[in-house]
């Protein structure tokens, strides 16, 4: 997958029982996906066309705690391009370890911001994808 996020697990982020709390998971990976969506349309691209994206699922599986102080590298891969919408897996892994501590599942629909309707992705972010290792 890309590297689409790099965190730091903060003091603050933990809760009474010394680990990450799930708010700041969610927190990566929606950072993550900005940047990764991005890969496949920027936003000054789709902003005047008015475009933009809407997460229509997300699944998380925790599989490692994190604790305070853990350097953190999210990496995300794109699983399909259906019509209108985008399947990409994005994992959190120790950047000095490589253990893997969550990853989640989401798709993400390509949303015309005056329609408020999913709207068909286009041949340039076919294009993209299949440049990130999906065909087109």
């Amino acid at each position: 997958g890309v590297e689409t996020w790099r965190a730091v697990a903060y003091p603050w982020n933990c809760d009474s029982m010394g680990h990450m709390n799930t708010p700041f998971y969610a927190a990566l990976y929606d950072g993550a996906s900005f940047h990764f969506l991005s890969m496949l349309a920027p936003y000054n691209e789709l902003k005047p066309r008015g475009l933009g994206w809407a997460d229509v699922r997300q699944t998380i599986e925790y599989k490692h705690e994190v604790r305070a102080g853990a350097l953190l590298v999210v990496r995300t891969m794109l699983r399909r391009l259906g019509n209108k919408s985008v399947e990409y897996r994005h994992e959190i892994h120790n950047a000095e370890t490589d253990d893997l501590h969550s990853s989640s599942e989401q798709v993400t629909v390509l949303f015309d911001l005056n329609a408020r309707a999913a709207a068909p992705l286009t041949e340039e972010i076919r294009r993209r994808g299949a440049s990130l290792g999906i065909a087109a």
